[in-house]
């Protein structure tokens, strides 16, 4: 994405502040109305996890208090406690799996109003979901360790990247956690180009060697020192912190987590959850219903990459305003952010993020 000529430091703001659910507000800035162009309809939602309004109808099986219902768009299992509450979701072909759990709240007071509090907890099963898997082994095991746990989830550890996180060490002495930034500086991009450059991946925030599966090394370019781009920010989070299968590159042996943008949303991977019908602005999803917490969302915003997706983000949830919003790595913002600096960070509406989205995946 194209920044500004001159870039202001990141400011200090605060990483995850667990409080507990906050009422939802009218308050909206005009700064932000600013960045809400009209002229395209707006994509409304019906409700993250809401399980109840979701097509199909579904056959329920009772165990005790709990009762699991089939649901389709996309075909998934939730499961409800005796009052008919989701505490669950998992999606047929995904490995990520939305639970309820303690509420907390995600906030960058220095970027954006945007608060978004939340009782999802999103995390990795070790086996990719299929209709009746409640029934196995693994999945109870798994199950019975993380229901209601506080362990660090994806949002936790996608938190632990923006302005101002403090800095998490290993074993080894290497910084694996802490304040990110995008890329180095664009010195010899031309006016009107890139700003910092991408290509910045996980292994080169962590400043060590990192071997994949299929024989290639990661080896990492000390100007690109903890730096994530917004690609390689999902590869942490998802990857080297979760431990999903990661690739070298977008294509080639095995499967896992492609590199770029293009490669994960194009990946068979997971489940397509907005399918991708096109790059172009008729292209644009005309429904984001089915969007859940911990999906990951690809954009189209620079018309130099052509018939590639350029941005990918991850979907944390509704803000206190009723936005849907997602979190990424950003060169405005230089690094990982919920922040309107360069557009609002909302899935609905008709600002530029909302306008550029082009699909979703559920890993």
């Amino acid at each position: 994405m194209a920044g500004k000529a001159k870039k202001k430091s990141r400011p200090v703001v605060s990483g995850l502040v667990v409080l507990a659910l906050v009422a939802t507000s009218g308050y909206l800035t005009l700064e932000l109305r600013k960045q809400e162009e009209p002229g395209i309809a707006e994509v409304r939602n019906v409700g993250v996890l809401d399980g109840a309004k979701g097509s199909g109808g579904g056959t329920s099986e009772d165990r005790g208090e709990e009762r699991w219902t089939r649901l389709e768009n996309p075909a998934r299992s939730v499961l409800r406690d005796g009052d008919g509450r989701i505490q669950a979701v998992f999606t047929d072909g995904a490995r990520s799996a939305t639970l309820t759990g303690p509420a907390r709240t995600f906030e960058e007071p220095t970027s954006t109003s945007s608060k978004v509090s939340t009782t999802d907890w999103v995390r990795l099963m070790p086996e990719s979901w299929k209709q009746g898997a409640e029934k196995e082994k693994w999945f109870k095991e798994w199950y019975a360790e993380y229901k209601g746990s506080k362990e660090d989830d994806l949002f936790a550890f996608a938190f632990q990247y923006v302005a101002g996180a403090p800095q998490k060490k290993d074993e080894q002495g290497t910084v694996y956690a802490g304040d990110a930034n995008f890329g180095p500086l664009n010195t010899a991009g031309a006016e009107g180009g890139d700003l910092r450059l991408e290509q910045s991946d996980f292994y080169d925030y962590l400043g060590v060697q990192y071997p994949f599966r299929d024989g290639a090394i990661g080896t990492p370019e000390a100007m690109r020192a903890k730096a994530l781009d917004c690609s390689g920010f999902i590869r942490m989070v998802l990857g080297y912190r979760a431990r999903y299968p990661l690739m070298s590159a977008d294509t080639g042996s095995g499967d896992g987590l492609p590199r770029t943008a293009n490669g994960m949303a194009r990946s068979d991977q997971g489940a397509d959850v907005l399918p991708l019908a096109g790059v172009s602005p008729t292209d644009r999803p005309s429904a984001i219903d089915q969007l859940q917490p911990g999906d990951l969302v690809f954009f189209k915003l620079d018309t130099r990459t052509k018939e590639r997706l350029d941005h990918v983000g991850m979907v944390l949830g509704y803000d206190t305003e009723g936005h849907l919003i997602f979190v990424s790595s950003r060169e405005e913002v230089n690094g990982p952010t919920i922040g309107d600096i360069g557009g609002v960070s909302r899935l609905d509406g008709n600002g530029y993020y909302a306008k550029t989205l082009r699909s979703a995946k559920r890993l």
